[in-house]
C-alpha cells in the first residue's frame, strides 16, 4: 500500500508532519480530513521503501513497554484496533516509533493481522513479541498477553541494565588506571630523567629499569597502538564468523569471575522467555526456536535447538539440556520436575525469578570484589613508579647528610 507524507495544520493551528498508509491520495485526504487537518502538501513516498525516518531503526525498550501496556488498555476497553493503533501513532514522541507505528496501522486497515504487522518491522518488534501477539490474537487474549509482554520486557531491560552496570564500571576504572599509569611512564618519568642525567652519578636498578621501560614505550608507543588496533580489527572480524562467535560465547560463559555472572544472565533469560511463551499459548517447538534467536549466546541457541530436536523424536527437554552441560544441574533437575508435574511454565518462572535475584547478588559481589582490586593494582603501579623515581633523591640526600 502506498505511503504518504503529508504536512498539514490541527484544530490548535499546530503544524503537524507525519506519515500515513493509505490507497491512494485521495483516500489518504480523507483519513487527514476526518482528524480535521488543514493540508498544506502531500506527497507520495517511493513504493517498496520504507520512510528514511524509521528504516533499520530500533527503539527504546521503555517506549515499548508503554506501547504495549497502552494498547492493551485499549484492547481490554474495547476500543478497535485501527483506531487504538491511530491514537496511539499520534501521541508518540518519538519520529522512528510514530512513524512504524503509522505503517504498522495502514496494514491492519488493510486487512492485515496485527502480528502479520509486526513482523514486517523485525528491528523495533523481536520474533517473541510477534509470535505472542500472533497467539493472542488466535485464542482472544490479545489484552492479556500485550500485558504479559510488557512486564517480560521490563525484565529483560533490568536484567541488561544489571550487567551493563557490572561491566561498566570496573571497565571505565581499569581505563582511568591504565591511562594514569601511561601519564607517568610518558610524561612525568622523561622529565624525572632529565634531572638525573644533570646529577650524574650511577642510579638504582629500579629506577633504571623504570627509564628502561618509559624509554621503550616511547620510542614503540605508536606501533604498539598500531598493533592493538589490528588485533583488535581481527578478532571483531573472528567474531562475526559462526565458529568465531561460538567460540567467543563458550570464552566468555568460562570467564573467571563474569563468566558465572553471564551464565546466571542466560539461564535468567531462558527461562522468563520460555515461561512467558508456554503461558501465552505459544506451542513448545516454536516457543524453543523462538527462546535460541533471542538467547543471545551461541552456546545456550545451540542446547535449546539439541532440546528442541530432542522433543521432535520424543525425549524431554531437560535431557538434552543436561548432555549439552550449558545449564547448571539444579536448573535441568527443576525442569525435569516441572516436565512430569504438568507445571513446566510455573517451574520455569521460579528458576527466572531464582537466577534473577542471583544476578542481583553477583552485581553487587562482583562490583565490591573488583573496586579493592583496580585500587590495590593502581596504588601499587603508583607507588613502585613514585618510588623507583625518588630512590636517586633518597641516595643524594644520604650522600650530602
Amino acid at each position: 500500500m502506498p505511503l504518504f507524507k503529508y504536512l498539514a495544520k490541527d484544530e490548535q493551528g499546530n503544524t503537524v508532519t507525519d506519515l500515513i498508509e493509505a490507497k491512494d491520495e485521495a483516500v489518504a485526504l480523507d483519513m487527514l480530513r476526518v482528524k480535521n487537518y488543514i493540508i498544506i502538501s502531500i506527497t507520495e513516498e517511493k513504493k517498496g521503501k520504507p520512510p528514511a525516518a524509521f528504516k533499520n531503526k530500533k527503539v527504546k525498550a521503555e517506549e515499548l513497554v508503554i506501547f504495549s501496556r497502552q494498547l492493551a488498555t485499549m484492547v481490554n476497553a474495547g476500543i478497535p484496533l485501527v483506531q487504538s493503533l491511530d491514537i496511539l501513532s499520534e501521541q508518540m514522541e518519538s519520529p522512528v516509533f510514530r512513524g512504524v507505528v503509522s505503517t504498522i496501522r495502514g496494514d491492519v486497515e488493510s486487512g492485515a493481522s496485527l502480528s502479520g504487522a509486526l513482523e514486517k518491522h523485525p528491528k523495533v518488534f523481536s520474533v517473541l513479541y510477534a509470535n505472542m501477539v500472533k497467539a493472542g490474537e488466535t485464542s482472544g487474549m490479545l489484552d492479556e498477553i500485550l500485558e504479559r509482554l510488557a512486564g517480560y520486557l521490563e525484565k529483560n531491560e533490568q536484567l541488561q541494565r544489571k550487567v551493563k552496570s557490572a561491566m561498566i564500571y570496573p571497565l571505565v576504572v581499569s581505563l582511568m588506571a591504565v591511562g594514569i599509569t601511561l601519564v607517568l611512564l610518558l610524561k612525568v618519568i622523561p622529565t624525572f630523567k632529565e634531572i638525573f642525567a644533570t646529577l650524574g652519578g650511577t642510579l638504582p636498578l629500579p629506577t633504571q629499569i623504570l627509564i628502561g621501560i618509559s624509554d621503550t614505550l616511547r620510542q614503540y608507543f605508536i606501533y604498539a597502538v598500531g598493533v592493538i588496533g589490528l588485533v583488535g580489527f581481527g578478532v571483531g572480524r573472528l567474531i562475526q564468523t559462526p565458529k568465531g562467535r561460538a567460540k567467543f560465547d563458550q570464552i566468555k560463559l568460562n570467564l573467571p569471575v563474569f563468566g558465572a555472572l553471564l551464565r546466571k544472565v542466560a539461564v535468567a533469560r531462558f527461562s522468563r522467555t520460555l515461561s512467558t511463551l508456554i503461558r501465552s499459548g505459544v506451542p513448545i517447538l516454536g516457543a524453543l526456536e523462538i527462546v535460541g534467536k533471542t538467547a543471545g549466546n551461541v552456546v545456550i541457541e545451540a542446547a535449546v535447538e539439541k532440546a528442541r530436536i530432542g522433543i521432535r523424536e520424543g525425549e524431554s527437554i531437560s535431557q538434552p539440556l543436561v548432555k549439552s552441560k550449558a545449564f547448571p544441574p539444579m536448573v535441568t533437575r527443576m525442569i525435569s520436575v516441572g516436565e512430569e508435574s504438568g507445571e513446566l511454565e510455573k517451574m520455569l518462572s521460579k528458576i527466572a525469578d531464582f537466577y534473577e535475584d542471583q544476578v542481583d547478588a553477583a552485581v553487587s559481589g562482583l562490583t565490591s570484589l573488583i573496586e579493592p582490586l583496580i585500587i590495590a593494582f593502581l596504588g601499587i603501579v603508583v607507588g613502585s613508579i613514585v618510588i623507583a623515581m625518588f630512590l636517586p633523591i633518597f641516595k643524594i640526600t644520604e650522600l650530602i647528610g
